[in-house]
């Protein structure tokens, strides 16, 4: 019988039908420190890469638990999922945060991963275990001949019946508390309660709604693409690029560049009639539309680019952009202000104008029917050009031989991306779905090819795919 005196030895054992024969099939837990899982040369259990892909560098924590122990004396033991790309899986569940083991409990580094088996034993009991080191390599016992057996399976020794309750499980938080603000999940919800309280405080006052509205649906779509994306950014330097964007809109600047692009430029779609004339409508969008607002979008990345070259590190790092995953985020986020001025100060006070014969109502209702899809359409819209046009502004940075050519096709293809947009919405409204899905495949795969390219890759935080 367990007695307060005896001493628990736990111990982590990697089912041999998952490793080389080779491997180390024991690992013994420290009962004071974190274990770490993962392919990161400086983790306790080292998982060779070149066998394990699915497992992350630093793929998941086994510690004990501080300040909890069985009413026989020992302790508990608990897993945590350190953001891993593949998820850790507790009895084929995956995990999320952090649980308390249980005897004979299977960790699967991944779906497909390798697999652990939780066991502790009383020290008195487990002759082979005193030789054990933390770190992997071969088989370990007090020989040093390779070619000597492991040790043999020991028999389990369960503290308490499997039907007792933990006062983990009762309170989730006094084990996960700690995990939880560093999660991806907690930061949205927070937003996400302040905006709702927003907008049952703002009903009534259609101008206040529409604008919390849009800023949220903005919000969430761009906070999707700098998951997608994976690179820390400095949040007050994406807000300001969205709202100098939004300010370039309101200014001069624009005048210039609608001289430049509807008067000097076939850009102007004033006095064409686009169904009797599609193909000049075409060239028209192209040059008014594509071409215009894409350069206008792209105008705080190129400043930016331009400010980097002349700070010194960090800060060139911080504010300039140095790779494609920069020029990404930097035009995603302009995209946000660009299209959030012109959806609230162009689109849907005309919508409302010339709904309001019908009443107020009839035209509130309007113009946030037409605020919804347009806001939500970043990711397969603005965001999508000014994103894909970003990915060349940041490679440009990296192949500086080839600049001009870089920043050419990256203009071109964002611009005719764009042009296909508008010119779709003339033909069939079926024809924006296509269009909208084709230009969010451009986005996605100018981020996974960013990813793949950027200089900073091991810090990157993406998940559900590899790191």
């Amino acid at each position: 019988m367990m007695t307060g005196k005896d001493e628990q030895i736990a111990f982590l054992r990697l089912l041999p039908s998952k490793v080389a024969t080779n491997a180390q099939l024991y690992h013994r837990l420290s009962p004071t420190e974190p274990i770490v899982l993962g392919r990161d040369f400086r983790c306790h259990i080292v998982l060779d890469p070149t066998l394990y892909r699915s497992v992350s560098r630093r793929h998941a924590e086994v510690s004990p638990v501080v300040g909890i122990e069985m009413p026989s004396g020992g302790r508990f033991w608990q897993v945590c999922d350190l953001d891993s790309s593949n998820g850790t899986y507790l009895n084929g569940v995956r995990l999320i945060g952090c649980r308390v083991l249980q005897a004979g409990d299977r960790l699967s580094l991944g779906q497909n991963g390798p697999e652990f088996v939780f066991e502790y034993q009383l020290s008195e009991a487990v002759e082979p275990l005193q030789n054990f080191r933390f770190r992997s390599g071969p088989i370990l016992d007090s020989s040093t001949d390779p070619t000597t057996p492991p040790p043999r399976p020991l028999p389990l020794v369960s503290s308490r019946p499997r039907e007792a309750v933990s006062l983990t499980q009762l309170f989730p938080i006094l084990s996960t508390g700690r995990q939880l603000a560093q999660k991806a999940y907690l930061l949205p919800a927070a937003v996400t309660v302040l905006f709702v309280v927003l907008l049952f405080l703002a009903i009534g006052n259609p101008t206040v709604f529409n604008f919390l509205l849009a800023c949220y649906l903005a919000i969430a779509a761009y906070f999707f693409i700098y998951q997608l994306c994976g690179k820390r950014k400095l949040w007050w330097l994406l807000l300001l690029v969205a709202l100098s964007t939004a300010l370039l809109l309101v200014s001069p600047v624009l005048d210039l560049f609608t001289f430049v692009f509807h008067h000097l430029l076939p850009g102007d779609l004033a006095n064409t009639n686009a169904q009797a004339n599609f193909l000049l409508a075409l060239v028209k969008m192209f040059f008014g539309a594509g071409l215009m607002e894409e350069l206008f979008k792209a105008t705080p990345v190129l400043f930016l680019y331009w400010l980097g070259l002349q700070l010194r590190s960090p800060w060139r790092e911080r504010l300039g952009v140095w790779e494609p995953l920069d020029g990404i985020l930097l035009g995603a986020a302009s995209a946000v202000g660009f299209s959030l001025m012109e959806t609230l100060g162009v689109y849907v006070p005309a919508t409302y104008k010339s709904a309001l014969m019908s009443g107020q109502d009839a035209a509130q209702l309007a113009s946030l029917q037409l605020l919804i899809p347009r806001v939500l359409g970043l990711m397969a819209g603005h965001m999508a050009y000014s994103g894909y046009l970003g990915y060349f502004i940041g490679l440009s940075a990296l192949r500086r031989r080839q600049r001009k050519l870089i920043l050419g096709v990256g203009y071109l293809t964002s611009t005719g991306l764009h042009t296909l947009w508008n010119a779709a919405g003339l033909l069939n409204p079926a024809f924006l779905a296509i269009v909208g899905g084709l230009s969010y495949a451009f986005l996605g795969a100018a981020i996974l090819k960013a990813r793949a390219l950027s200089p900073t890759r091991s810090q990157n935080f993406a998940t559900h795919l590899y790191q």
